[in-house]
């Protein structure tokens, strides 16, 4: 595809985002990537856990853009919102439609839209791609990385998802409005206070850093063992993912909760078939039926609900050992 040497404006850039369906938008012309270095002490302390899609041989490709997309000249950062979880132990990004299918269509969409004004290579991205998104964002003008590790914007709050849109394409940014904006988040701490496993912990940096094996999403969405046992009860009622640093933060106040709630008992219940057909088109397919059912059971445990025990007694009796010993400990604990 020929690349013409025209450009558009960041204003551009929102108003199509806007009509996409993104929230937030905002471009960054790249140079040397933001945090990288402090991405690979991360990594290299081994605080990505088992996650090692985050330590592989595309560690490395977040240093440089262009191997990504070769001749990259912008990135476009878009945000799009979400609802909390409303309590049930799912988090609200994970109801409805998988977000990667959803962000990854808007991406495109607005791409479609900008090769009406102009020829360009693009590369869509979205959450799965070596990219330190957040980071991005930040340069991009969205929000800040506050000391829960999320991007939080001053107007928007941090209940949102990240997508990138790498362009061959000039873009003139903002100095106003595509730029990194000042950390609002001052002396509070109620992020680091309210973490029921302590997983925002001091940088050497300086700063604060996600633990990433220790925090709640960790266990429940990219751990496929067993859950230590240190760690079960703080883990609450929490089934898939864990936003309870974004729901104290002051910046998400007026946040409205999603619905309708879903039922413990009901997801004890769910066959291998009905788990597939349920949320195969969510993100809550990325935990694994295996590991499903052992969030449930943690969750049923720490419930203290004694109508419980005959579901966790079935899953006790599960032919996958990881279930059954999850349902065994949750039954001690109710009978604690």
């Amino acid at each position: 595809m020929a690349i013409l040497t025209q450009s558009v404006s960041s204003h551009l850039v929102r108003e199509l985002a806007a009509k996409v369906g993104f929230r937030l938008a905002g471009v960054w012309n790249p140079g040397a990537t933001p945090d990288f270095e402090r991405f690979r002490d991360w990594a290299g302390r081994g605080l990505a856990g088992e996650m090692r899609y985050l330590t592989d041989h595309r560690a490395d490709v977040r240093a440089d853009l262009n191997l990504l997309l070769p001749g990259v000249k912008s990135v476009i950062s878009v945000g799009m919102l979400y609802q909390p979880s409303n309590g049930d132990g799912i988090a609200g990004y994970a109801r409805g439609e998988d977000y990667h299918v959803v962000m990854r269509r808007g991406l495109e969409d607005l791409a479609a839209r900008l090769c009406e004004s102009a020829r360009f290579e693009w590369r869509a991205c979205v959450d799965t791609a070596p990219l330190l998104e957040r980071s991005v964002a930040r340069e991009a003008g969205l929000g800040w990385i506050g000391r829960n590790t999320c991007l939080i914007s001053q107007e928007q709050g941090s209940y949102f998802l990240l997508g990138e849109l790498l362009t061959t394409l000039a873009i003139e940014t903002d100095a106003a409005l595509d730029a990194a904006p000042p950390d609002r988040c001052g002396t509070c701490r109620r992020c680091i206070e309210a973490c029921p496993t302590q997983a925002i912990v001091p940088s050497p940096g300086g700063g604060f850093e996600l633990d990433a094996r220790v925090c709640i999403s960790y266990f429940t969405i990219e751990l496929r063992g067993a859950v230590p046992e240190e760690y079960r009860e703080a883990m609450g009622g929490n089934v898939f993912g864990c936003d309870i640093c974004q729901d104290v933060c002051p910046w998400n106040r007026g946040s409205i909760a999603s619905g309708p709630a879903v039922s413990l008992e009901e997801l004890a219940t769910l066959t291998e078939a009905e788990f597939r057909s349920r949320f195969r088109r969510t993100a809550v397919s990325r935990a694994k039926y295996s590991g499903f059912l052992r969030n449930v059971a943690i969750a049923m445990g720490n419930s203290g609900l004694p109508g419980f025990r005959e579901a966790l007694a079935r899953l006790a009796g599960s032919e996958d050992s990881m279930v059954a010993e999850h349902a065994r400990w949750g039954l001690a604990r109710l009978a604690e």
